[in-house]
């Protein structure tokens, strides 16, 4: 669900750190786009085309604000274990006067719903001050989990099924599943999945993070890999979904020509230990919204000359 938040900026500001406040157990992750002045008018004509607060979205803020890879609208992201961000003093996320924020809230309501009153507290600096502005780099990778042996006999184990069944719920972000493909390449279904993306423009990753759901064991990013070059800027060797906050890394800059790697590990047998697939069919897996499917994704916070 996508909410609009006003906040009252009556000039230039730099966002330098951000807190969601989750308001129930139910709140998956939470996104905060920003949205510049000339955007509004089409993110109020969504508000105001669904009763009640704020309207169905999903994979973004259903709103086309120009979103790109290398520089998305991300102001920041929350998810179970997260505290409040705070940038490195010198930097931070640049908005206009006037601008608003979008922010989408994933719930998991696979134990029914229940009322909510999730918060965002922003801090800002003045739009003079003397920052280095902040944009986020996405690195998504498919995610590509066949059925495991024994368990492949329900309908859902049919990849074109299992797309079908996440565009059904989540509407033309679902897919995404084939989309990463031409993006990164097409690959064989297995646990480990990855996607290179060639740098196109000078930039100084000051930190980073990683996002994966319930089946996630693992994720790497690197950069060059492979090369006498190659550094790794992120390593989860075993991944935690109630700790993803972003870590502050030595500033390291990338140029034209550099290779940045993403590289996720899945594990369809947690679902035999998770209560969250109490019930649920066995699938083959693919990139989606929901809290049983998965995602790939690196997110890069960095500067640019």
């Amino acid at each position: 669900r996508c909410f609009l938040l006003d906040p009252e900026l009556a000039e230039d500001a730099f966002i330098t750190g951000i807190d969601v406040v989750p308001g129930t157990e139910d709140v998956h992750h939470v996104i905060l786009f920003r949205v510049p002045p000339s955007s509004l008018a089409s993110v109020q004509a969504k508000d105001d085309a669904e009763d009640g607060q704020g309207w169905t979205c999903f994979g973004g803020s259903g709103v086309d604000n120009g979103a790109q890879l290398d520089d998305a609208p991300w102001l920041g992201a929350w998810a179970p274990g997260s505290g409040e961000s705070v940038m490195a003093p010198d930097v931070g996320v640049p908005v206009e006067a006037g601008s608003q924020v979008v922010m989408q809230v994933h719930y998991n309501l696979l134990a029914g719903p229940e009322p909510d009153v999730t918060t965002t507290r922003l801090r800002l600096a003045a739009g003079a001050k003397d920052l280095d502005a902040l944009q986020t780099m996405l690195l998504p990778a498919p995610v590509e989990l066949p059925c495991r042996p024994g368990h492949a006999s329900g309908r859902l184990c049919e990849r074109t099924k299992a797309v079908a069944d996440v565009v059904e719920r989540v509407g033309s972000s679902g897919n995404a599943a084939n989309f990463l493909h031409l993006l990164c390449g097409r690959q064989p279904p297995g646990r480990v999945q990855s996607c290179d993306r060639t740098v196109q423009a000078s930039a100084t990753i000051r930190a980073a993070a990683g996002h994966m759901h319930l089946l996630g064991t693992s994720i790497r990013v690197e950069v060059n890999p492979g090369t006498p070059h190659a550094r790794t800027v992120l390593d989860i060797p075993v991944w935690d979904f109630d700790d993803q906050g972003a870590d502050p890394v030595e500033p390291l800059r990338l140029k034209p020509g550099d290779t940045v790697r993403v590289t996720c590990e899945h594990d369809q047998g947690l679902r035999d230990l998770l209560p969250a697939f109490e019930g649920q069919p066995e699938r083959w897996v693919v990139w989606g919204e929901g809290t049983t499917d998965e995602m790939c994704l690196g997110l890069l916070m960095v500067t640019r000359p």
